[in-house]
């Protein structure tokens, strides 16, 4: 393994892409928890999650996060009873999306812990790399 600060960094900033998408995906579900479909007893907007999965960076010798993929859930629609709706079926119901608004809430709060933790490493990592610089210069 090479320079354990430079890794540390590397290691740190993919957690940080990764909890990006996190995010990104994560909002994506939010706005979309209201979107019906568009014709009677059409399926509505359905929920996305999203997978990680290790890397090996050859060069560091670090292992990596990274986006495996992103899903659907494929768990059922609740039914709700509006008969006004375009996207109810003969017998008023629609097919709402299967977003939970306080579970995407949770996760949104999880996701930014963890890029905040990720973003705190890369600063801690170029704080001791500059300080090392700083004594190979003779500095104090």
């Amino acid at each position: 393994m090479g320079d354990p600060l430079i890794a540390a960094m590397k290691i740190s900033a993919s957690g940080l892409e990764a909890q990006s998408m996190r995010v990104r995906v994560i909002s994506e579900n939010l706005a979309n928890a209201q979107s019906t479909g568009s014709t009677p007893g059409s399926d509505p907007f359905r929920r996305k999650t999203i997978s990680f999965g290790d890397e090996l960076d050859r060069v560091s010798g670090a292992t990596l996060v990274g986006v495996q993929g992103v899903q659907t859930d494929q768990s059922p629609f609740p039914l709700e009873f509006d008969p006004g709706n375009p996207a109810a079926n003969a017998a008023g119901y629609v097919k709402m999306p299967n977003v939970n608004l306080i579970l995407e809430m949770a996760d949104m709060r999880e996701a930014n812990r963890s890029y905040e933790s990720n973003l705190q490493v890369v600063k801690q990592a170029r704080e001791m790399i500059s300080m090392t610089i700083d004594l190979l210069r003779g500095g104090n």
